[in-house]
């Protein structure tokens, strides 16, 4: 007897399943982020008890969705199934690699996590103000399950890189230094009916859940940090997670998760290669033109070192992100034809962390509409910052790149909610480096030394393939991998050391940019190849960002229907 088509609405109800497990019993700060205040009391559970219960939901989701015949799904059905197959099935990997046993990333760790949402959290009526004080004061019993499991880790010797520990208790000693009335958890934005003595009220309550519970918690965990981790914390020369016992697996799965493809590490060290070979013609010519020399040497050094080609002050930088994303939304209607409803603004990345934290990050308007998508540029040291690389930042991070692909995602209709906010990085980082290119074909960089720029970005990001595969495979020390990148890059000594140690404590994370970058690239071609006069480049990108974020793979099907269509 033939097996019944599967229908949408059976699919639909997996998909949201999974979605409100997610929400509700993984992720319950995600909802508050994304404006869906069902769970606004709620935190997360890091007890390895909890993870074995979230591994065997996912892997149950994911073998009902794997279960499901494509070719019985009509074309978005099958878009959705795949997703949700790579989506459940990447978060189980991630938990069943243990990574909370050796995570104290400076970029990732839970340290840092609830300080960088805190200024983000959309509180709009009464009733969430007063959760979210019940929300922090469950944060030490957070800090107290993740030291139990860093605990865990140093029991079976696997155990965080050195350089994350001390730059994690750095950050932790600014974050207690702060007086208690500018604490982020304390100034967080009121709900606009509050009245100023209601907001005053609400403060004392932050204030005093800060002092009895949030800062005990931070203190308790960089406390075991500096007396229990770093004693046996994993050394410069052995920063990588192939120095773990089940390195190898760690990173593979990290690699499948953060690529969504099923490469070798040592073929991508081999592509990351090749691309920062390939890159050395351009920048002759554009070295020749704007520098006076085509030596590469002589061109990373000056473009490295020369003063007059770093910012002043963090009022610049600002400005100078300000004018690109202005210019670029001017001209997105030629080169685009869905656009997105939400606005972009330019933000500062908050203390403390700042001065650990990378060039510059999105983040995407929440799903109510109380939030606009934010563009946070990193101003501290403002002279280490480079001018001939912030229109490059600008594009990738706000308008074409992340912005334009992140709230557009959030504005479709007809596709499984889950599907808005999936994080696949390869498509996600691939889009942001894409849109740099773009960007020049565009016409919106304003001088040939900001085309360096999209040069030197380039390279940074083909060095993330060697780089990361060098540290976490080929077993590179921290040292080393400073070395290569300032060989082979003309990035500032600051961001290479800043973007190793983001590397160290975030494996695999960054062979999505590079990697996607090429997949989008090699499509385009494709496309342009067999429609002739009929390519499109607005209907090109439309279908790019029309499904939502989607693995590589999925992406392919999608432009290859497309163009037959």
């Amino acid at each position: 007897m033939d097996q019944p088509a599967p229908t949408t609405s059976q699919l639909d109800a997996l998909a949201d399943e999974y979605w409100q497990y997610l929400l509700g019993e993984i992720s319950p700060t995600e909802a508050l982020l994304l404006g869906d205040h069902r769970f606004d009391e709620a935190i997360e559970d890091l007890s390895r008890q909890t993870e074995d219960r979230h591994i065997g939901r996912l892997d149950d989701i994911v073998a009902r969705a794997d279960a499901i015949d494509p070719a019985r799904l009509a074309g978005d059905d099958r878009v959705t199934r795949g997703v949700l197959i790579h989506e459940a099935q990447g978060l189980a990997d991630e938990m069943r690699s243990r990574v909370a046993e050796f995570d104290v990333s400076p970029s990732t760790g839970i340290h840092m996590q609830y300080l960088q949402v805190a200024g983000q959290l959309p509180i709009v009526e009464p009733t969430h103000a007063d959760a979210v004080v019940v929300k922090l004061g469950k944060l030490a019993t957070v800090f107290t399950q993740a030291v139990h499991r860093l605990r865990q880790g140093l029991a079976t010797g696997r155990t965080p890189p050195a350089v994350a520990v001390e730059k994690a208790i750095a950050q932790i000693d600014a974050y207690l230094a702060l007086p208690v009335e500018t604490d982020p958890f304390v100034t967080l934005t009121p709900p606009p009916s509050f009245t100023e003595d209601q907001v005053t009220a609400w403060r004392d309550r932050l204030a005093a859940v800060v002092r009895e519970a949030v800062r005990p918690g931070y203190a308790a965990y960089r406390n075991a940090l500096a007396d229990e981790v770093a004693p046996k914390a994993r050394p410069d020369d052995r920063s990588g997670v192939s120095w773990l016992p089940d390195g190898g697996d760690v990173y593979g799965r990290a690699i499948r998760r953060h690529t969504s493809l099923e490469l070798p590490a040592y073929d991508i060290h081999q592509i990351g290669l090749g691309i920062i070979a390939e890159l050395g013609d351009e920048y002759r010519q554009l070295g020749g033109e704007v520098l006076g020399t085509t030596n590469l040497g002589d061109i990373f050094h000056r473009l490295r070192n020369d003063p007059e080609l770093r910012f002043g002050s963090g009022e610049e930088i600002a400005a100078a992100a300000q004018a690109a994303m202005d210019r670029a939304r001017s001209a997105i209607p030629d080169w685009f034809g869905r656009l997105p409803k939400s606005a972009c603004v330019i933000a500062e990345i908050p203390e403390p962390g700042a001065a650990e934290a990378p060039l510059a990050y999105y983040y995407p308007p929440a799903a109510d509409g109380s939030r606009p998508g934010r563009f946070f540029v990193n101003t501290t040291a403002p002279t280490t910052r480079t001018r001939f690389e912030s229109e490059a930042l600008a594009f990738h991070e706000s308008i074409p790149g992340h912005h334009l692909q992140l709230a557009i995602a959030q504005e479709l209709d007809g596709i499984p909610t889950f599907r808005k906010h999936a994080v696949v990085n390869a498509y996600v980082e691939g889009w942001g480096l894409y849109t740099e290119r773009l960007a020049d074909e565009m016409g919106l960089y304003s001088s040939q030394m900001t085309r360096l720029g999209m040069l030197s970005f380039d390279s940074w990001r083909a060095g993330r393939l060697v780089v990361d595969t060098g540290i976490h495979a080929l077993g590179w020390s921290r040292a080393e991998a400073i070395e290569w990148l300032t060989a082979n890059t003309p990035q500032s000594a600051i961001n290479i050391e800043t973007e190793v140690d983001r590397y160290i404590g975030w494996p695999g994370q960054a062979l999505g940019y590079m990697l996607g970058r090429r997949e989008i690239v090699r499509l385009r071609g494709e496309a342009e190849e067999q429609m002739g006069d009929r390519f499109d480049i607005r209907g090109f990108h439309d279908i790019v960002l029309g499904s939502g974020p989607v693995p590589l793979g999925i992406l392919g099907d999608l432009v290859r229907t497309w163009v037959t269509a």
